[in-house]
């Protein structure tokens, strides 16, 4: 398994709950998908560089995992046609 950085913006408009699922459902998808979340930063509202999908502030969150190939694509799958997630990026750490 190798190790990335995660880094995923969440839509603005949802409570603190929402947003909280929203990240228990990107650490489950990494979990059910026999890999491991190292660390979990809630980085807080900031004002984004420009508008995405009508919001000018979006909820950061940066996650360290160690993922194998599976995970990866499987993040990437669902984060896909997730509406609570704006934008997000893989890292592959050295």
């Amino acid at each position: 398994m190798r190790k990335y950085e995660i880094m995923y913006i969440v839509n603005p408009s949802l409570n603190e709950e929402a947003t909280k699922n929203v990240i228990a459902l990107v650490n489950k998808i990494f979990a059910d998908n026999g890999s491991k979340v190292l660390a979990v930063k809630e980085l807080g509202l900031k004002e984004l560089a420009y508008e995405i999908q009508g919001n000018r502030k979006g909820f950061y969150v940066w996650a360290e995992v160690e993922a194998n190939t599976q995970a990866v694509n499987e993040f990437k799958r669902i984060v896909g046609y997730e509406e609570k997630i704006l934008r997000d990026i893989i890292v592959l750490e050295d």
